[in-house]
Formats: structure tokens, sequence, C-alpha cells
């Protein structure tokens, strides 16, 4: 019975050390790499917002009645680097982007203000590469689309992601992050796009591991239990 259950204990084990290893190394380089680098700080040039001029903007009341939303949900006033805009948000979810000062709906940003936009977000020796606008959205942006994405030179191989209609930074993503999301997902599990801790693999793989740990003390004790009686029955016959 001991044989056979050392034999359980060591094949899951194994199947358990495969994960410890992916924990492992995923923790080395999620502690390793400053999450600064990770998150690009070291390229973060905030754009400079003029501020908004309160006897320019079209109040809210105002507003819906341009844009004949009579179903409006929720509504924000962003200070973005086209200027500052109204975002009207329906009860269905839909959204739209009205000029705070003019009234007029506006429209998605074209190539030229893409560039501008994310050269005055960026700070450091790259040179920006090129602009593409994204519709659906890249997995790494991980938000939704549509949007502009802009490359730079860096050694990082920075790339930035604007709303395509504020002008707004969404997310910053480089090779560096590419390595830390990698490990990160093998660290906890899950390649998906929630990125949560709670989801089956990752508990099914917990419960094995204390079970490794705790039929392996069980199991040390044992052997070591005969070990002691076999000495112990060794010096009595002598």
């Amino acid at each position: 019975m001991l044989k056979f259950s050392l034999q359980i204990h060591k094949w899951i084990a194994l199947v358990v050390g495969i994960q410890v290893l992916g924990w492992v190394l995923g923790g080395l380089i999620m502690t390793a790499i400053p999450i600064s680098r990770v998150h690009g700080d070291q390229h973060i040039a905030a754009p400079v917002l003029a501020p908004i001029d309160l006897k320019r903007l079209i109040p809210l009341e105002r507003q819906l009645t341009l844009a004949d939303n009579t179903d409006v949900g929720s509504a924000t006033l962003k200070n973005t680097p086209r200027g500052p805009i109204w975002v009207l948000k329906s009860a269905a979810g839909s959204e739209g982007w009205w000029n705070a000062y003019t009234g007029e709906n506006v429209d998605e940003m074209v190539a030229a203000d893409a560039r501008r936009f994310a050269a005055s977000s960026y700070k450091g020796s790259g040179k920006l590469l090129d602009v593409d606008y994204e519709e659906p959205a890249p997995k790494e942006a991980q938000v939704s689309g549509p949007l502009w994405r802009a490359r730079f030179s860096d050694p990082e191989h920075t790339r930035i992601y604007l709303d395509s209609f504020t002008g707004e930074v969404l997310s910053r993503r480089s090779d560096i992050w590419v390595l830390y999301d990698f490990f990160y997902q093998i660290h906890i599990m899950n390649f998906g796009a929630t990125r949560t801790y709670n989801h089956p693999a990752i508990i099914g793989a917990t419960v094995a591991t204390l079970f490794v740990v705790v039929t392996g003390f069980i199991l040390l004790w044992i052997r070591l239990s005969r070990d002691l009686a076999t000495a112990l029955q060794r010096r009595a016959r002598q």
C-alpha cells in the first residue's frame, strides 16, 4: 500500500511541479522587472492641455438639444488633446462625442492628428515610426476599439494606443510588457481576457499542490517512523 501511495504521490508531484516551475518563473520575472518599466513610465510625457474656457462651454442641456439626444444615460465632460468634449452615452450603451465649444459632432481623428498626439505623449530617444488605425483593437491594448496605434523606434519598441475620437492615451505597450504579461498569465494560469485568479485551473492546481505537500509529510513521517523502529530494534539486539 505504501509503494502504491508513493507512486501516486510522485506522479501528481510531477504534474504539479511543472506548474510550480511556472509560478516561480512568473514570480521571478514580476519581481525582477520594475513595474514602472512594464508600464513604460520612462516614456510618458503628459500632453499639456489648455484649461477649459467656461465662458465658451456649452451647457449640458443645450448640448443635449443640439445632439437631439433624449435617451442619455450619462454625460461626461472631458478635457482632451482635441479640446473639451462632451461624451454622451445612451441608456443602451452607445456613445457620441461632441465639441463642448461648438456643439458639433466630433469625427474620428485622421492620421496626422494621431501622429501629433502620439508624439506629444511620448518622451525618449525613439522616433515615431508610423500610426495605424485599428478596428477591432489588438488584444494587447486591452481596450475596445476603434483606436490608433503609434509605434516608436526605442529599444522597448513602445506602442501607444490612442482613443480615435478624443486623442487620449488608452494604453501603453512594449516588448517588456509582452514578456511580463506572458509570465503573469502563466503565474495565474489564465490566458483569457479577464486575467482573474478565481478560475478552476488555478484552484485545481493549488488543491493538487496542497495534496502533494500534505501527503509528502505523511509519507515522510511513515518512512521516518519505520527507520526509527528499525534502528531501535537493531540497538536492542546488540
